[in-house]
């Protein structure tokens, strides 16, 4: 199923600060006239070594952060000397510097950042706190993301979007997976985005917890199932598509096909259900869930089914009872 995908390139440092400033508890040392330069890649880079005056293979794309050992090396400089590395490192057009630890900023450094029109961002986050929360959001803000149409629940640790025709019986599936211990991720409009190889899945802040039941309405999981029916956010390990029953014959019955679904590149494993009046649907896409957790495990119990069949027919008898 083709999808549309949305890939960012660049973050503004404006945006980089007002999207994940008061997170990172940063505060603007100088002007806000830097704000738009870009952040070209979801890292940060620690510029010691450009510091000292070798800039080889600099990462001129990230964040700068200046921790406290490269704090403590240009307070051993002399004044002209710190206005001519930095410029060294400006001139490769960094986005901007973020200072960890509260710590106290030469005037010189300022200056030629005033000059060069880049901002200079406090933080009084450890240097490796800042540089992971940093990382994971920028990692997440630049990873290609894209929509689905239907129910995402967490169940039992298995991240489960259930999808299907406009009343297949999406929502009231989702119900009994909460029922029995699921948690609901999203309903109707699921994002997705890849983050280095997984996927997570998501949904809007203003949506979260609220389900459309048709013939009923729209219904408030949590008033109902208590804060544990929600969760945030899951990764996504299972596609179950529900068919019409009159589909059954067209069903993978005894589970040896593994299909897959493409989704940002990753295959997801994919199953169609039949459903039909009278089915118990949420059961169904739980046994599913289940089973998928127990091949995770190693266990896969088609397989085992076809390896005990294999030795039955391999027997003296051929399998033949007289």
């Amino acid at each position: 199923m083709k999808r549309k995908i949305k890939t960012v390139s660049h973050i503004s440092v404006g945006e980089f600060f007002k999207e994940f400033g008061e997170r990172l508890e940063m505060r603007l040392l100088n002007s806000n006239i830097g704000y738009d330069r870009l952040i070209q890649e979801p890292s940060v880079n620690r510029p010691g070594l450009a510091l000292s005056g070798f800039i080889s293979s600099f990462a001129y794309l990230r964040v700068q952060v200046l921790g406290n050992s490269d704090i403590q090396y240009i307070n051993t400089l002399e004044p002209e000397t710190v206005k001519e590395r930095i410029r060294l490192i400006c001139q490769e057009d960094v986005p901007c510097f973020v200072v960890s630890r509260d710590a106290e900023v030469r005037p010189e450094l300022i200056q030629v950042c005033d000059e060069l029109k880049i901002s200079i961002f406090i933080t009084p986050l450890i240097t490796l706190r800042f540089m992971n929360d940093a990382t994971f959001h920028l990692e997440n803000y630049f990873a290609p993301s894209t929509t689905a149409h239907g129910c995402m629940l967490d169940f039992r640790g298995i991240g489960v979007l259930i999808k299907g025709k406009s009343g297949a019986g999406k929502s009231e599936t989702a119900i009994g997976l909460i029922e029995r211990g699921g948690a609901l991720v999203a309903d109707d409009h699921v994002k997705i985005r890849n983050v280095n190889g997984t996927l997570t899945t998501y949904t809007e802040d203003f949506s979260r917890g609220f389900i459309e039941m048709r013939g009923i309405g729209i219904i408030n999981v949590t008033n109902l199932y208590g804060l544990g029916s929600i969760r945030p956010e899951t990764q996504l390990d299972l596609i179950v598509n529900l068919r019409p029953y009159s589909d059954l014959n067209e069903v993978d019955r005894l589970g040896m096909t593994r299909e897959t679904e493409d989704v940002l590149g990753v295959e997801v494993p994919f199953v169609d259900i039949p459903v039909a009046p009278g089915r118990d649907t949420a059961r169904l896409v739980a046994v599913t869930a289940l089973e998928l957790q127990l091949r995770k495990l190693g266990y896969d119990m088609a397989e085992e089914f076809n390896s005990r069949l294999s030795e039955k027919l391999a027997g003296p008898s051929g399998g033949m009872t007289l």
